[in-house]
C-alpha cells in the first residue's frame, strides 16, 4: 500500500477564513489525500478563552467548499453527541461531499489519572467538559458507549429500519434518509492507545489512527501495532485490512524532524500519516509544508 499523507487543522487561535483558505489550498494538492479538523470546545493551549471553531458544523462548510479531499474529524469524541445523531450528521456530511468523509471516532472525556494530562499533570477534558455540562466517565464506560456508537452508525448506514437496544442506547424504529453516498458507510477510523481501546479497532475499524506526541514514537507504534495484529487474530481479521495512520506535527523550523518521523513510521508499517503545522496559516505557509515535508516525505517512501 502506497504511503498518503493528509493535513490536519486545529481550529484553535485561528478563524475560519484561514482554515477555510487553507482547506481549499490543499483540496488543489494533489499529494494531499485528506483533511481534517478536531473536536474540543476548549483551546488545549495558550489562551484558555481563546477561538475554536465547533468540528462539525466547520467540517460541513468545508465539505461544500472542496471537490476532491477525503475529509473528517479527527477524531470525533464519542462523549459529545448522542450516537443516532452523530449517525444523521456523518450521512448529511457524506452526501454534502459527494462521498468523502471518513468517519475519525475516539472515546472522548474519560477520567485519568493526574499525570495522563497535559501542562503539568492537569487532564484538560476536565475544564473542557465541565464547561460544557458533559460528565467525564471510567475508561471502561467510554470504551462500551464507543462501541455501541459504532454498531448503531454501521445500521443506521445500511438498514431500512431498526431497533436497538443496548446499554446506554435505545432506539425505536430508526429511520435515516438520505443514506451516506459510500454504499456501506463511511470508513470508521478509531484513534486508540491502549489495549482496550485497540481491541474496539481489531473488531470494527477500518483505519487505526494513532495519537501525536508521545505517543507516535517509532519504537512505541511498533509495539502498539504488534498489540494490534494479535488483538485482530482474535477477532478473525486478517491484520492486514486495518490501516494504520499516524499524526505529526511540524513545528516552524521542523520539516527535517518532520521527514525523519514520517520516514520512521513508514519504516514499521504505517501508511497513512496526517501532518499539521501552525505556520500552514501563513503566507506561503501551504507551499512550504508541501515542499519541504509532504513531497520529500513520499520520495522517501517509494526508495
Amino acid at each position: 500500500m502506497e504511503l498518503k499523507i493528509g493535513l490536519k487543522t486545529s481550529p484553535m487561535h485561528v478563524s475560519y477564513a484561514d482554515v477555510r483558505r487553507v482547506w481549499q489550498q490543499a483540496d488543489e494538492m494533489m499529494e494531499i489525500t485528506d483533511a481534517w479538523l478536531w473536536d474540543h470546545l476548549l483551546p488545549l493551549a495558550g489562551d484558555r478563552g481563546g477561538d475554536v471553531l465547533e468540528g462539525w458544523t466547520t467540517l460541513s462548510a468545508l465539505a461544500a467548499l472542496t471537490s476532491r479531499l477525503r475529509l473528517g474529524v479527527l477524531v470525533t469524541s464519542n462523549r459529545l453527541r448522542p450516537p443516532a445523531l452523530l449517525g444523521k450528521m456523518a450521512s448529511t456530511v457524506d452526501v454534502i461531499s459527494g462521498g468523502r468523509l471518513i468517519m475519525g471516532l475516539g472515546v472522548g472525556g474519560t477520567v485519568q489519572p493526574p499525570d495522563a494530562g497535559g501542562v503539568s499533570g492537569e487532564n484538560p477534558a476536565v475544564a473542557e467538559y465541565a464547561a460544557y455540562g458533559i460528565p467525564l466517565i471510567s475508561p471502561s464506560e467510554g470504551i462500551a458507549r464507543l462501541t455501541e456508537t459504532i454498531r448503531i452508525l454501521r445500521k443506521m448506514w445500511t438498514e431500512e429500519e431498526f431497533d436497538y437496544q443496548g446499554r446506554f442506547t435505545s432506539l425505536v424504529a430508526n429511520r435515516n434518509a438520505p443514506k451516506p453516498i459510500q454504499p456501506a458507510g463511511p470508513p470508521v477510523l478509531v484513534g486508540a492507545w491502549g489495549e482496550r481501546a485497540l481491541r474496539v479497532v481489531a473488531e470494527y475499524a477500518d483505519i487505526w489512527n494513532i495519537p501525536g506526541p508521545p505517543h507516535n514514537t517509532v519504537e512505541a507504534v511498533a509495539e502498539r501495532s504488534r498489540i494490534l495484529d494479535r488483538l485482530c487474530v482474535a477477532a478473525g481479521r486478517d491484520p492486514a485490512d486495518v490501516e494504520r495512520s499516524a499524526q505529526v506535527i511540524v513545528a516552524d523550523d521542523g520539516a527535517a524532524r518532520a521527514r525523519a518521523a514520517i520516514a520512521g513510521l513508514t519504516a514499521v508499517g504505517v501508511r497513512h500519516v496526517v501532518v499539521g503545522s501552525r505556520r500552514q496559516y501563513r503566507p506561503g505557509g501551504m507551499t512550504w509544508l508541501l515542499k519541504e515535508v509532504i513531497r520529500p516525505a513520499y520520495e522517501t517512501s517509494r526508495i
